[in-house]
């Protein structure tokens, strides 16, 4: 885990980096984290200084927002208290091990980038986003942010060290050099240390429950649940280091989250979240409505679920997935008290892997949910309920 560093040790570390060409280029790379990790929690880079990287992603709370923000954490507030996302922050921990966005000719999928349409294609780029969107940290320019970084001398003298004395000169590369920093901070394992009981049971230093075991094995059979098609990065026997994502697109028949168009009143009850077709490279209207499939690691302690936050239990997105099951006994969404509401988005929906799996019974629904749980970082095992 990176430790808290001060900006003058920053410094002194690069300029007292070894001679040697490896060395030096090993310690600018170990600066960038440190200063990427100042960056990360700085509320200065926000218009009213209220907000930072680490408010929507919590570095102590699995990197999602936990505030409530009169909304029980469905989307995030921006800085200026009072504009509301609209969709759910998704965590940024292991968002490193996300492939840049691109086109996989042989899947025919869309596949990576950051963001829940893959609009950034890598965490350098995610990073320039929050800043200056009106909706979050709402900075009116690149100069602007730049100029809150010069603010600080410290700030200025790192940047110069680590990006050229000439850094400052144009706020493009300024602004650049910031978000090379915070990617750098986010590809340390202090958001992917691949240390749940789940890693540790892999290296025989954990013992599964009955429950946890059936629950894995019922989340990696083809032959019951189709969880590991969209959830399985790696074949069973290069388990190690699983993402649990695939980082492809698709619809998975989502609803509309009522409450969120309710509160939110700048998007409108008519509102539609089109998904993919919200990345600017994207104009496949065959892409309308998917979005890309997250990781499953800490889903345990990282509600509200889905793009737009609409399901706030585990269980409800199980028994979700489950009612497209002919058959399932799970015919009404046991967080309103009725039959579940039409997807989002109707004519992209995976119909085919959604029904293709068999029905769940409750007991294999809380095995299910047992084996999702040892999938928590050890740091957020006791926010575990």
């Amino acid at each position: 885990m990176t430790k808290s560093i001060s900006l003058s040790t920053i410094i002194a570390m690069v300029l007292f980096s070894g001679c040697g060409s490896n060395s030096e280029v090993s310690t600018k790379i170990q600066t960038r984290v440190a200063l990427g990790k100042l960056l990360f929690s700085d509320k200065d880079l926000s218009l009213n200084r209220t907000q930072s990287c680490a408010t929507c992603h919590s570095p102590d709370n699995g990197f999602v927002d936990t505030r409530d923000n009169g909304i029980k954490s469905m989307v995030s507030l921006g800085d200026n208290g009072v504009s509301l996302g609209d969709r759910n922050a998704p965590s940024a921990g292991y968002a490193s091990l996300s492939p840049s966005f691109h086109f996989d000719e042989v899947k025919g999928e869309y596949i990576g980038g950051q963001f829940w349409d893959g609009r950034a294609a890598d965490l350098a780029k995610q990073a320039e986003g929050p800043p200056t969107n009106p909706g979050e940290m709402a900075m009116p320019d690149k100069r602007s942010v730049s100029n809150r970084l010069m603010e600080k001398s410290e700030y200025v003298t790192a940047f110069k060290t680590l990006y050229g004395d000439n850094v400052f000169d144009n706020s493009d590369i300024a602004y650049s050099s910031m978000s090379d920093a915070i990617a750098e901070f986010e590809k340390t394992d202090e958001f992917a240390p691949f240390d749940s009981k789940y890693d540790r049971y892999l290296k025989g230093e954990y013992t599964l429950s009955g429950q946890e075991e059936l629950g894995m094995t019922l989340f990696f059979s083809q032959a019951n649940t189709n969880c590991a098609k969209c959830h399985q990065l790696k074949s069973k026997s290069e388990s190690a280091n699983e993402t649990f994502s695939n980082y492809e697109y698709h619809n998975t028949g989502v609803p509309k989250n009522s409450k969120l168009l309710l509160l939110n009143t700048t998007l409108g009850a008519n509102f539609i979240d089109t998904g993919l077709l919200r990345n600017p490279a994207i104009t496949d209207e065959k892409q309308k409505g998917k979005f890309k499939v997250p990781t499953l690691r800490n889903i345990a302690v990282t509600a509200p679920y889905m793009h737009n936050g609409v399901f706030s239990k585990l269980r409800t997105v199980l028994e979700f997935y489950d009612h497209f099951i002919p058959n399932s006994e799970h015919t009404i969404n046991p967080e309103t008290g009725l039959i579940w509401a039409e997807a989002e988005v109707n004519t992209t929906v995976n119909k085919d892997e959604l029904t293709s799996a068999k029905v769940m019974s409750d007991a294999k629904i809380d095995a299910m949910i047992a084996f999702l749980k040892i999938l928590t970082d050890a740091k957020y095992e006791h926010l575990l309920k």
